[in-house]
C-alpha cells in the first residue's frame, strides 16, 4: 500500500508545487529574495526534498488517513504537516537571516499548508477510487 500511495502522491505534489513556483508565485518570490536565488536551480536538492516531503505525507498523513477512511484527516493533518514543515525553513530564516522578509514566511507557511492539504487530499480520494 504504502509504495502505491507514494507513486500517486509524488506526481501529484510536483505538478502543484511547479505551478506555484513557475507560474504562480515566481515573480513574487523574485522581488522579495530575488537576491538570495541562485541563477540555477539545484535539481538533486529539489529532487531530495520533493522525495523526503512526500514520504512525510504518506507515512504521517496519508496512509493514516486511508486507515481511518478518513478524507477530512487527510485534509486536516496535511494541512498540519505542511504548515509545521513549511514553517521550520520560514521561521528559522526569519529568526536567523538579516532581511529575510516577513511577508515571504506569511505565504510560505500558507502555501505549505495549502499544498499538502491539497496533495493528500487528492491522493486519499484518487487511492480510494482506485482501491488502494
Amino acid at each position: 500500500m504504502f509504495i502505491k500511495l507514494y507513486a500517486i502522491a509524488l506526481p501529484i505534489f510536483f505538478a502543484i508545487d511547479m505551478v506555484w513556483l513557475g507560474f504562480v508565485a515566481k515573480n513574487f518570490y523574485r522581488n522579495q529574495i530575488g537576491s538570495l536565488m541562485k541563477g540555477e536551480i539545484n535539481w538533486v536538492a529539489a529532487l531530495v526534498f520533493y522525495l523526503l516531503f512526500v514520504l512525510g505525507l504518506v507515512i504521517f498523513v496519508i496512509a493514516p488517513s486511508i486507515e481511518k477512511s478518513s478524507w477530512m484527516h487527510a485534509l486536516l493533518f496535511g494541512a498540519t504537516f505542511g504548515l509545521i514543515t513549511y514553517a521550520t525553513y520560514d521561521l528559522s530564516n526569519l529568526a536567523t537571516l538579516k532581511d529575510w522578509p516577513l511577508l515571504v514566511t506569511v505565504v510560505d507557511l500558507a502555501w505549505g499548508a495549502t499544498l499538502a492539504a491539497s496533495v493528500s487530499s487528492v491522493t486519499y480520494f484518487i487511492a480510494r477510487r482506485v482501491g488502494v
